[in-house]
């Protein structure tokens, strides 16, 4: 079974994946969805880590020092970022965080992450504006955009077909754009959420 969900709260997705644990839908694999396993339910303690690794030996490295704790890696790759682990047998330490900090510093890389995405759209959205790419005109006059021959002319059911059919053509070329700014918001936004989670965590020691 796979389910499509986003998370931004590191605690509230851990909390997600025990309870599907508890419905019997064990994580196996995790991508754009997440990827369960029906299996008989069980009380299961799932712990996510955020790391990106420069070599691969690195990534092997810091899996076995979990597993040696008794978590087993569950999903997540060398340049993936998140790392799931699910924990194995019967430890008395029910999370793979040592302390605050370090289980704060994960809000934190996550947060340098969106904040890198969002300038790196930064400078290609000046370059869009600086080089007149950006027709502000579409606003001001979005007939423009429409190339059908007479459309404004036409009438009735003639001029909805022709106006239905040519309007996903006309916003493409006029306000596909648009989809930079709001990426940068967006990222943003995301950065901002896991820089306060890291200060709750951090506050939380």
């Amino acid at each position: 079974m796979k389910k499509v969900r986003f998370f931004t709260n590191f605690d509230q997705e851990e909390q997600w994946l025990n309870g599907m644990a508890r419905q019997g839908y064990v994580l196996v694999r995790k991508s754009f969805a997440y990827e369960f396993a029906q299996l008989q339910p069980e009380n299961s303690n799932y712990r996510i880590d955020y790391r990106i690794f420069k070599t691969r030996q690195d990534f092997e490295d810091y899996k076995a020092l979990f597993e040696d704790s008794g978590w087993t890696h569950i999903a997540g790759t060398k340049s993936s970022g998140s790392q799931y682990f699910k924990q194995t047998g019967e430890q008395e330490i029910e999370d793979i965080f040592s302390d605050v900090d370090s289980k704060a510093a994960r809000y934190k890389r996550i947060s340098d992450m969106w904040f890198s995405l969002a300038c790196c759209f930064i400078p290609l959205f000046a370059v869009l504006i600086s080089t007149d790419t950006i027709d502000v005109t579409a606003f001001l006059e979005p007939k423009l955009l429409y190339y059908t021959p007479g459309l404004w002319d036409k009438s009735g059911g003639d001029f909805w077909r022709a106006f239905l059919f040519e309007t996903p053509f006309a916003f493409f070329r006029g306000f596909t754009w648009l989809i930079i700014p709001v990426m940068i918001v967006v990222y943003m936004v995301f950065a901002y959420k896991a820089k306060k989670q890291y200060q709750k965590t951090q506050q939380g020691r």
